[in-house]
């Protein structure tokens, strides 16, 4: 599949058939994902492949209420019934997520992906904000993942919904201390047709000329 078109079309999958998806699938897309950069080329990315009935539906009991939680609202079904008339789209999409959610146990694969800690290089950690750079070393690849999943035909959802559940995603993978939760892919056969491409922003309403908010020359 050409770059540019799987970084057009590689949407966020809820709905998954329940076909089975090979080991040798998945390591095909890990051996092109492991190019991604990383501060120092460190390469401190870890992946559990959850496939076990068991560990997912604990996955799910981790997620549900962190899903509950990051929307604010229990009712999730009645949130988007509210928003149906006054915006539409946001509510089909409130749906489609709540649903993946419900649903997460039946997904059939599902990446737990963490990151060394001492492989982090986070350059602004003083700085009085909250710090983003050491996702640096390890979100560039997980996005090598999605669009290597994407390029072998499969659906992928990844959130970090279960972040703050990490004390507990360590306890029941059996993931070391040194390493960190970063976040959770569920992937599988999509079970809705693939989009053309995706809707995003104009390239011109967020990259400027020489300085902020300056266009862009054409």
């Amino acid at each position: 599949m050409d770059l540019y078109d799987a970084m057009r079309c590689a949407p966020t999958t809820r709905r998954f058939k329940a076909d089975p998806v090979s080991t040798e699938v998945l390591v095909r897309a890990l051996d092109n994902a492991r190019f991604a950069p990383s501060g120092g080329n460190r390469q401190g990315w870890r992946v559990i492949v959850v496939r076990d009935a068991q560990s997912r539906a604990a996955l799910r009991d981790l997620y549900l209420p962190r899903w509950r939680a990051y929307i604010g609202h229990a009712d999730v079904a009645r949130a988007a019934a509210d928003l149906a008339s006054s915006d539409p789209a946001r509510a089909r999409m409130l749906e489609r997520a709540n649903e993946y959610a419900e649903h997460l146990h039946e997904v059939p694969v599902h990446l737990v992906v963490g990151v060394r800690l001492g492989d982090l290089a986070v350059t602004d950690a003083q700085l009085p904000r909250q710090s983003i750079v050491g996702g640096a070393s390890i979100y560039p690849f997980v996005q090598n993942l999605l669009l290597g999943l994407r390029a072998e035909g499969l659906g992928a959802a990844m959130t970090t919904l279960l972040v703050p559940a990490e004390a507990e995603v360590k306890e029941l993978l059996a993931i070391p201390e040194e390493i960190a939760v970063a976040a959770h892919i569920g992937v599988g056969r999509r079970a809705d047709p693939w989009p053309r491409a995706l809707a995003r922003k104009d390239v011109f309403e967020f990259a400027f000329s020489e300085r902020y908010g300056e266009p862009l020359a054409q």
